[in-house]
C-alpha cells in the first residue's frame, strides 16, 4: 500500500507531539487527530453538526460501559500543543484526542497509519522523530511554522521514500 500524505502528516504530527513531551500513545492520538482535522479542513468540514462529548471508546483490553463513558465525558477538554488546540479526553490516565464524538485511539493509529508502513513503521517513526528534533522548539510549537517548515517541504518526498522502503 502507498504511504500517502495523510500518513505522512499523522506520523510527523505524532513525532512533533512526542518531541514536545507527550507520551507515545497520546502523541499518536494527536497525530491522527491532526491528520483527520486537516483532511476535513481541505474538503470544507462537511460534518455532522455540533460537537459532542465522546460517545464511546474501545481499547484492546476492554469495552467500556455506559457509566464509564459518562465518567470519561467529564474529562472532555481542550488541550494545547503549542499554539494548536484540540479536544481531548482522559482514558485510563492517558490523554487521547477527539474529533466529533470519535476518540483517536492507539488502535486507530495502528490501523489507519502504521499498517501502511508494514513492518517498517518503527524505522519511519524514528526518522520522523529525528526530523522534528532537528527543528527549533519554536517551529514545533507553531502550527503554521510546523506546516510550512517541517511538513510541506517533505510531504511528497517522504510519501515516495516511505512507500518504496516500507509500503505494505
Amino acid at each position: 500500500m502507498k504511504v500517502g500524505r495523510f500518513q505522512v502528516m499523522a506520523t510527523l504530527q505524532a513525532a512533533r507531539a512526542y518531541v514536545l513531551g507527550l507520551p507515545v500513545a497520546s502523541a499518536k492520538s494527536f497525530g491522527l487527530n491532526r491528520a483527520i482535522f486537516y483532511a476535513a479542513a481541505k474538503r470544507g468540514f462537511k460534518g455532522k453538526g455540533a460537537m459532542k462529548a465522546p460517545s464511546g471508546f474501545k481499547s484492546k483490553e476492554k469495552t467500556y460501559s455506559e457509566k464509564e463513558i459518562k465518567r470519561m465525558q467529564m474529562s472532555f477538554t481542550m488541550t494545547n500543543i503549542g499554539d494548536e488546540a484540540a479536544y481531548s479526553v482522559e482514558i485510563e490516565g492517558k490523554r487521547f484526542f477527539v474529533i466529533g464524538s470519535e476518540v483517536q485511539s492507539p488502535d486507530d493509529f495502528k490501523k489507519q497509519i502504521a499498517r501502511r508502513f508494514g513492518k517498517g513503521f518503527r524505522e519511519a517513526w524514528k526518522e520522523a522523530v529525528k526530523i522534528c528534533k532537528g527543528h527549533d522548539r519554536g517551529v514545533l510549537l507553531s502550527q503554521r511554522y510546523f506546516y510550512e517548515t517541517v511538513y510541506k517541504p517533505r510531504r511528497d518526498a517522504l510519501s515516495e521514500t516511505w512507500t518504496k522502503k516500507y509500503g505494505s
